[in-house]
C-alpha cells in the first residue's frame, strides 16, 4: 500500500529517480504541448476552441469563452453562508501576510554627500493567472494568486481556470475571485491556456507574467514558452516530506502523508525518518487512513505512494535534514521534538511548517502564507508566490554636482581600464559643457 525505503540500501540512481519525482514524465508531455503551442501561435482563435472543445468542454465558442456578469451573480447564490464565511477569513489571513510584503514606492538613499541611489518599485502592467480545477475545485488557489496580485496593484488581473463539461467555472473560484477585484474570468485550461496567454490571440490578452501551478501538461507548456513570457516558479505536481523523528506520533506522520498524496497520481509525498519504530507504525495507519477516502482519492495516494513518494529510513536525524535540503520539497512539515532547533538547518523548501498544531492544509487554506510554492526541486532557487512576483524593481539614481566630483575619477578609472573610451569622455567633456 505504501513503500518503504532505506535511503543506506538505495543505488545512487534510485535516489536520483526519487529526487526528480514527476519531473520523469515531462519529456513526453512537451512534445504535446509544442503542438498546441505552435498552432495556437499559427492559428490564434480557431486553434484555441479546438482544443477547448477536446479539452475543456465541447459548446465552447469564442462568445461563451469569458465569465459573465450573470455568471458571477449566480455563483453568490449557490455559495453558502459558512463557506463564504470560511473564504472570508482566508482572505484577511492573506491579504495581512502579503500587505507586510510591500515596500515603498520610491526609495532613495545618500550613500555618501551628493550621491543619492536606491530603486522604483512598479507592478507590472498584466498579469495571468492560473488556477486548476481537472482533479477538484480550488478556491483556495485562486485566493493565494489573485490577493498578491491584488496588494501589489497590477493593472490588470486575468484568470483562466477550466470549467466544467457543461462550461461552468466552479462558484466558490468565481466568489473568491471577486473578492480580490478580479472579474476578467477565461473558461479554459492546461496547456491551451498557458500559450493563450503567453501569446494572445483574438479573445484572450497577452500577459507579460503567467503564474499558478498546472499539472505535467501545463508545466510542459511553461517550459517551452520560457523566454517567450515570464511563466513564474515551476509549480506542478503537488509534493511534500513529512519530517519525523522517535517522538513523533506515527499516526499524524501518517495521517498527513496522505494531505499531499491525494491531489493527484504524479503527486510525491515522502515520510522520512531516522526512527524504525515510527516509519514501521506510520506504515501500518496508513491503508487504515486510505480506507476512509473516496475511491477517487484513495487512488491517486496509493499511486503517488507506490511510485513517486513513500516512506524513506534514515540513519540520523542529521541525515533526515541533509535528504530533505537536497529534495527540496514544496511542502515541509517538520514533526520533530524540538522543530524551532532544526529551522535554521533547513535550506531549501518552499514552505516550512513547525510542529504538530501546523499541519499543511492550514497553509493550503487560510494561515497565510503563500500555498503557491515551487516543486521539481526549483525551491533551491524560487521563492513562494508573493507580492514580489508582481513588482519590477528599477534602480534610480541622482548626483548633485559635489557627488559628480566624488565619482568622476573612480568612473573615468574603470572606464579606461575595461576599454569604455566613450565613457570615460562622457565624464571628462561633462565639466566643461557644464560650466556654460
Amino acid at each position: 500500500m505504501v513503500r518503504v525505503l532505506r535511503l543506506a540500501e538505495m543505488m545512487s540512481e534510485e535516489i536520483s529517480t526519487l529526487k526528480r519525482r514527476a519531473e520523469l514524465d515531462i519529456e513526453e508531455a512537451m512534445l504535446i504541448a509544442k503542438e498546441v503551442i505552435n498552432q495556437i501561435k499559427q492559428r490564434g482563435n480557431q486553434a484555441l476552441i479546438e482544443y477547448v472543445r477536446k479539452f475543456d468542454y465541447a459548446e465552447a465558442t469564442v462568445e461563451n469563452l469569458k465569465v459573465s456578469e450573470e455568471e458571477f451573480a449566480a455563483a453568490h447564490e449557490k455559495v453558502d453562508p459558512e463557506l463564504k464565511a470560511a473564504l472570508e477569513e482566508a482572505f484577511t489571513n492573506i491579504k495581512a501576510v502579503h500587505q507586510r510584503q510591500c515596500r515603498e514606492e520610491i526609495q532613495l538613499i545618500e550613500i555618501k554627500p551628493g550621491i543619492f541611489a536606491g530603486e522604483k518599485v512598479t507592478p507590472i502592467a498584466s498579469a495571468g493567472l492560473y488556477v486548476p480545477r481537472g482533479k477538484g475545485a480550488f478556491p483556495s488557489v485562486m485566493l493565494m494568486l489573485t490577493i498578491p496580485a491584488m496588494v501589489a496593484g497590477v493593472p490588470r488581473i486575468m484568470v483562466c481556470t477550466p470549467p466544467d463539461k457543461n462550461g461552468e467555472v466552479e462558484p466558490v473560484s468565481l466568489v473568491a475571485a471577486e473578492m480580490a477585484g478580479v472579474k476578467e474570468i477565461y473558461k479554459l485550461g492546461g496547456m491551451q491556456a498557458i500559450a493563450a496567454m503567453a501569446l494572445g490571440t483574438e479573445t484572450i490578452p497577452k500577459v507579460d507574467k503567467i503564474t499558478g501551478p498546472c499539472n505535467v501538461y501545463g508545466s510542459a507548456a511553461k517550459r517551452i514558452l520560457f523566454g517567450t513570457v515570464d511563466v513564474g516558479l515551476p509549480a506542478g505536481p503537488s509534493e511534500s516530506i513529512i519530517l519525523a523523528d522517535e517522538t513523533t506520533n506515527p499516526q499524524l506522520a501518517a495521517l498527513d502523508l496522505l494531505v499531499e498524496a491525494e491531489h493527484g497520481p504524479e503527486s510525491a509525498a515522502l515520510l522520512v525518518t531516522h526512527s524504525e519504530e515510527v516509519a514501521q507504525k506510520a506504515a501500518e495507519f496508513v491503508p487504515k487512513y486510505l480506507q476512509r477516502l473516496p475511491e477517487w482519492r484513495r487512488n491517486f495516494c496509493e499511486k503517488g505512494l507506490s511510485s513517486y513518494g513513500g516512506i524513506l529510513i534514515t540513519s540520523s536525524l542529521e541525515e533526515s535534514i541533509n535528504f530533505v535540503n537536497e529534495y527540496a520539497p514544496e511542502h515541509l512539515e517538520i514533526l520533530v521534538k524540538d522543530p524551532f532547533s532544526i529551522l535554521g538547518r533547513i535550506k531549501n523548501a518552499g514552505e516550512i511548517l513547525l510542529g504538530a498544531y501546523t499541519p499543511i492544509p492550514t497553509a493550503n487554506y487560510c494561515l497565510g502564507v503563500n500555498a503557491i510554492l515551487p516543486t521539481g526541486g526549483f525551491a533551491r532557487s524560487y521563492s513562494a508566490v508573493s507580492v514580489h512576483d508582481f513588482l519590477k524593481r528599477s534602480g534610480i539614481g541622482y548626483l548633485t554636482k559635489e557627488g559628480f566630483e566624488r565619482l568622476k575619477k573612480t568612473t573615468t578609472t574603470l572606464a579606461d581600464y575595461e576599454g569604455f573610451p566613450a565613457h570615460a569622455m562622457a565624464i571628462r567633456e561633462r565639466e566643461e559643457l557644464l560650466r556654460e
